[in-house]
């Protein structure tokens, strides 16, 4: 590997940390700069869940504040994503690369649209009663289960099931997002490296990057009005959606 792509990897590793801090959606930044590089789909989605789960560690240390606010719920969103990053990080390692990359564009923009309108489903459903405390728990299992699958849009779809469950606060919402991001990645990571379809060089070159930009972008997050984390997390997750429908 060159000095130039290794550059170029790390860079995209900076920004795909950061974004994973602010809305999630970093791995559309990693993935392609992967693939663009010459890594195959199936090893540029592990490399690039290796690459980004250092940063979304350092992101947690920004977000301690807002975590400790909500403790109360987060060990047990936390259990049912590890158990469904790991039926998905299996499932991938057993699936053909063309599957799940068909998948994707129909998955991602389920999500956008999802917590865009999230507001207006969270008070319909409630003008029949508040959601049942399953809910949060069936929903973040099937989130985990496609973020240890493909895991590019997960940030999206857990804020868009918070604002179903009636979170309003998009701090706290991004701080509880982080926490299950790093649970579903972390059990993936473990699964993608012991049945090895990890490329080590090209994570090495993309860890330092992460890091800074996890903690760089959570930093940033919390300094921004919400109203303008929301819109930048339904562009992101649009124009992601029309990449993949069309590339």
């Amino acid at each position: 590997m060159g000095a130039l792509e290794a550059m170029f990897l790390a860079l995209a590793a900076f920004g795909g940390g950061a974004l994973n801090a602010v809305a999630g959606g970093g791995s559309f930044v990693t993935f392609p700069a992967l693939i663009v590089t010459g890594v195959a789909p199936i090893e540029a989605n592990a490399t690039s869940a290796v690459a980004l789960w250092p940063g979304t560690l350092s992101s947690i240390l920004a977000y301690r504040r807002e975590l400790f606010a909500q403790r109360a719920g987060a060990p047990g969103l936390g259990l049912v994503s590890l158990v469904g990053g790991a039926a998905g990080a299996l499932l991938l390692v057993n699936t053909p690369p063309a599957v799940f990359m068909e998948l994707v564009p129909f998955l991602l923009l389920a999500a956008t649209l999802l917590f865009a309108f999230g507001d207006r489903l969270h008070s319909r459903l409630n003008r029949r009663g508040p959601p049942r405390p399953a809910f949060g728990a069936i929903a973040q299992l099937g989130i985990a289960v496609y973020g240890g699958y493909f895991g590019g849009g997960i940030g999206i779809m857990m804020l868009a099931a918070f604002a179903l469950m009636g979170m309003t606060d998009i701090h706290r919402m991004n701080a509880l997002k982080v926490l299950l991001t790093l649970a579903i990645n972390g059990v993936a990571v473990v699964t993608f490296v012991i049945t090895g379809v990890v490329e080590w060089l090209p994570a090495a070159m993309m860890v330092a990057g992460a890091v800074l930009g996890g903690y760089g972008g959570a930093a940033l997050a919390l300094r921004l009005d919400p109203r303008w984390v929301r819109r930048f997390v339904i562009a992101l997750g649009a124009a992601m959606s029309a990449w993949f429908f069309f590339h």
